[in-house]
């Protein structure tokens, strides 16, 4: 008798073939048996009419400390993710020095938007290296598996202090302190190695984080340790469309070194690449260079997200409006007050006044253009970016300036309506054009991250529900295999994301006609009471990790049978 069958499900096995019928046995932690399984189960799941998956792999998420208070990692794992891959960006809180903690959970509130007093109330510490880092984790009762990335940011402080914020180049003391580090890293479990180039990342004072002056030398010395090993991925956030000019010269330095750092180490480089509307075209371009770069002998490996990567506002967060002055006072009371407060017919008018002067709008928070945000209802969370479901069209159908139509959806909606304003990926046609590109690894929802601003980490349930089942652009088999060996593959995550005897049951049975994606909701359910957005999906019978039921009909169980994953 075998622990737990799957009966009569279709096998969208991770390879990238078509489903099939087959039953799944699992003993203990493996599956055992994909095909006609005769002997019975302890625990019979019935899969018929049900696509039966490896569990999916976020290659990119900031579940650094979340994982600590939440081993479960809520949202993803209710959206079929199984194994969650952490330290993007460059952004760790290891290696540490005794005394520097702080310093880092600032950083990533800086970075990730993640509030450093909810850090240090959370986390345990207690570590020096990112092996400590990792063994402290792998101690945890994680409901996913995890691994991490060494992030350059801690690393580069650690070995540096406040010379690592200057452009000044690393020392050969440094480098030589630099790569012993990422080498302990490595072999402590790290799945590699990660940095951020751009401007837009700083620590709280305002200057570019440690690692963004990093000269190439640095980089190639960094990857020169994970060849050493045989293993490693190099993540990067880089510096494309940035300061370029029409010549476009950062992202021609950029390209050219990233291409130099993989074909001189042999080790994969996976970077974040992004549609913008400010840079038409520049995406078309990198998927090119990347291409032709591969060509060359680099394993260059783009990383995009599967929809517009979004701020989302509403009555119960952040609207558009909190730069002034009567928005601000509205938005400084607790929830049920702000509502009330917007059945004060003169409060709304003097709300809709202001907010109808957008040259007194600032901040990267303030668009000014309402064709350009979208309506995001209390329901099914569509992403619908049709001209006719924003703001602009239904202010127009109302006969209302932008601002007095969103109070006017604020009150429709007992506050629960919410708008979307993707500032990145604007352009489903150019998202199409990337996510079929073999080179492009699907990620970059950053689960985890930037908690009470965005809400990315659906985006497994997107996939299949936008893209294969109503838009037909990927078949059942591909769409799978990018979301979970493919994944698998370029970390070095093995016997995980391949339905097949011998692999980890890191299982999905989902509902793919039923998948149902809700709407964010906030909660507060972060130490200190920090505010955060969630997201549930409906559709998933089962997820398995490690051959415990996690979720059971979309709901989560008490079992966690996670561990940390490492290379090979």
């Amino acid at each position: 008798m075998h622990d737990i069958v799957i009966r009569h499900g279709e096998v969208a096995d991770g390879t990238g073939a078509a489903p099939r019928k087959a039953d799944v046995a699992i003993d203990g932690d493996r599956i055992t048996a994909v095909g006609e399984v005769p002997a019975r189960g302890r625990r019979e799941l019935d899969a018929a009419g049900r696509l039966v998956t490896p569990g999916f792999i976020d290659v990119h998420t900031h579940l650094d400390a979340q994982l600590f208070w939440d081993p479960a990692a809520t949202p993803s794992c209710h959206h079929g993710v199984t194994t969650v891959v952490m330290g993007n960006c460059g952004v760790t809180f290891a290696p540490v020095r005794p005394g520097q903690e702080g310093y880092l959970a600032a950083m990533m509130e800086s970075v990730e938007d993640i509030p450093a007093d909810t850090i240090m109330a959370g986390l345990g510490w207690g570590w020096e290296t990112y092996g400590d880092y990792l063994k402290a984790l792998g101690g945890l009762p994680l409901g996913v598996n995890a691994g991490g990335l060494i992030g350059h940011c801690a690393l580069r402080y650690y070995v540096m202090g406040e010379r690592s914020l200057e452009e000044a180049p690393a020392t050969d003391d440094d480098l030589a302190a630099m790569t012993a580090l990422v080498t302990e890293a490595l072999d402590g479990g790290a799945l590699g190695f990660s940095t951020s180039r751009t401007f837009m990342h700083t620590v709280p004072d305002g200057r570019p984080v440690p690692g963004t002056h990093a000269a190439p030398a640095e980089l190639a010395a960094i990857a020169g340790a994970m060849a050493a090993r045989g293993r490693g991925t190099f993540q990067v956030v880089p510096r494309i469309g940035e300061r370029d000019g029409a010549e476009r010269r950062n992202s021609i330095s950029e390209m050219a070194w990233m291409e130099e750092v993989s074909r001189g180490s042999g080790r994969p480089l996976a970077f974040s690449i992004m549609q913008s509307d400010r840079r038409p075209g520049l995406w078309s371009w990198v998927m090119e260079e990347t291409a032709a770069a591969r060509a060359r002998g680099a394993d260059l490996r783009p990383m995009t997200a599967v929809r517009g990567s979004a701020i989302v506002y509403g009555l119960v967060s952040r609207t558009p409006y909190d730069t002034l002055p009567s928005w601000a006072a509205l938005m400084e009371l607790p929830f049920p007050d702000r509502l009330a407060a917007l059945a004060d017919e003169p409060l709304r008018a003097r709300l809709a006044e202001e907010a109808e002067r957008p040259s007194e709008l600032s901040g990267p928070l303030a668009p000014k253009d309402p064709a350009k945000i979208y309506l995001l209802p209390p329901g099914s969370a569509d992403y619908d970016v049709s001209p006719d479901n924003s703001l602009a069209a239904f202010a127009e159908r109302r006969g209302l300036s932008a601002p007095a139509a969103f109070i006017a959806y604020l009150r429709e909606t007992a506050g629960g309506g919410l708008l979307y304003y993707p500032v990145l990926n604007q352009d489903l046609d150019a998202v199409a054009a990337m996510i079929t590109n073999p080179d492009v690894v699907l990620g970059v929802a950053d689960a985890g991250a930037h908690v009470a601003l965005t809400m990315d980490a659906g985006n497994s349930t997107f996939l299949l529900r936008h893209w294969v089942r109503e838009r037909g652009l990927l078949d059942v088999g591909t769409a799978v295999r990018k979301l979970t060996a493919d994944a698998a593959d370029l970390w070095g995550i093995t016997g995980r994301g391949v339905v097949a005897p011998g692999y980890h049951a890191d299982l999905n049975v989902l509902d793919l006609d039923g998948l149902y994606l809700h709407t964010p909701e906030m909660v507060a359910d972060f130490p200190l009471g920090a505010h955060r957005f969630t997201q549930r999906a409906r559709g998933y019978d089962y997820t398995l990790v490690n051959g415990a039921v996690l979720v059971d009909h979309d709901e989560l169980t008490d079992e966690r049978a996670g561990r940390l994953v490492t290379p090979g």
